[in-house]
């Protein structure tokens, strides 16, 4: 992405992944209720017992039912994985993607499209393959519903327990549930997220409309958090189902996609489109501004040992 600055050092890739995945895990702690709403949203439908008597209607009125029926805490359900999943992923999609983008360019300042995308696609993979099984547990303990508040009835007992079960009962291969449409989720969500960010940004400093600032920062994210809602919100609900399904309840993600596409209908695939988007949006622009200023205040500390690398 584009200089900080000429009065500040050139970040080092140690500062932006570092910087990633501390901002990865600002914005989560900020818009967590709303991804919880979207992952019970996403999942209903499918007549399970953990969602069973409980009907969503849209965004605030799930949130509203969720501390009614469970309690507030429900809706932090599964944050201290979101946190690790951010930790392991944004530092390496978002961490790593300007470094990827100057490999696949030879160092060329006139970057295309392609090698945007391409870039995107890469550290997009790359992340998953890391994050995979907090991703799994994460969207375990969001889709389970707990009684009053407390932890009766609950799937797991915690975020440990919840690893050592899944790799228990359903084998190491459990942790990894959903990789294929999460690596192809996430191959999306990159693309349209970063590679948006970035041109929008950089059309923004070409132009002189705004200088690099956090205006200009919020813009981009805003306009990236849109992009990326709409086209990654049915690969989305797909690995959600998916990875929150019963041993034996889908063949695969593509059946699971059939499946939904059978019983409920293509209006399926963008069920909790509206928390998706007000998560994304809000995502981005939390992540991205705190991205841009946490990088800038590494890079410009000469004592940080971050810079070194």
């Amino acid at each position: 992405m584009v200089g900080t600055g000429s009065t500040d050092l050139a970040p080092s890739a140690a500062v932006k992944i570092f910087s990633a995945g501390t901002a990865g895990c600002v914005a989560d702690l900020v818009t967590f209720p709303l991804d919880t709403a979207k992952v019970r949203l996403q999942i209903q439908g499918e007549s399970q017992p953990l969602v069973a008597g409980h009907r969503y209607r849209g965004v605030f009125g799930t949130i509203f039912t969720m501390v009614k029926t469970e309690g507030p805490r429900s809706l932090y359900s599964g944050l201290v994985a979101g946190l690790q999943r951010q930790m392991c992923f944004a530092s390496v999609r978002i961490g790593l993607y300007d470094t990827i983008k100057e490999l696949y360019s030879g160092g060329s300042k006139d970057v295309g499209i392609g090698t945007r995308l391409l870039a995107g696609c890469t550290t997009g993979a790359m992340a998953v393959s890391f994050a995979q099984p907090t991703d799994v547990v994460k969207v375990r303990f969001q889709a389970q519903v707990r009684s009053s508040g407390s932890g009766s009835g609950t799937r797991y007992a915690g975020t440990i327990d919840a690893y050592k079960s899944i790799a228990r009962d359903e084998g190491i291969r459990g942790l990894w549930k959903g990789c294929l449409p999460n690596i192809t989720r996430n191959a999306i969500v990159n693309c349209s997220e970063l590679v948006t960010y970035d041109i929008i940004k950089e059309l923004i400093l070409k132009h002189d409309i705004m200088t690099d600032n956090m205006p200009c920062h919020f813009t981009a994210a805003f306009a990236a958090g849109f992009c990326t809602t709409i086209v990654a919100s049915p690969v989305d609900v797909v690995k959600t189902r998916y990875m929150n399904s019963t041993p034996g309840q889908y063949k695969g993600a593509i059946n699971c996609a059939f499946t939904m596409l059978i019983k409920e209908g293509p209006t399926a695939f963008y069920k909790g489109f509206v928390p998706s988007y007000l998560r994304l949006g809000s995502w981005n622009i939390v992540m991205f501004v705190s991205y841009e200023q946490i990088k800038r205040a590494l890079s410009s500390s000469r004592d940080s040992p971050l810079c070194e690398y």
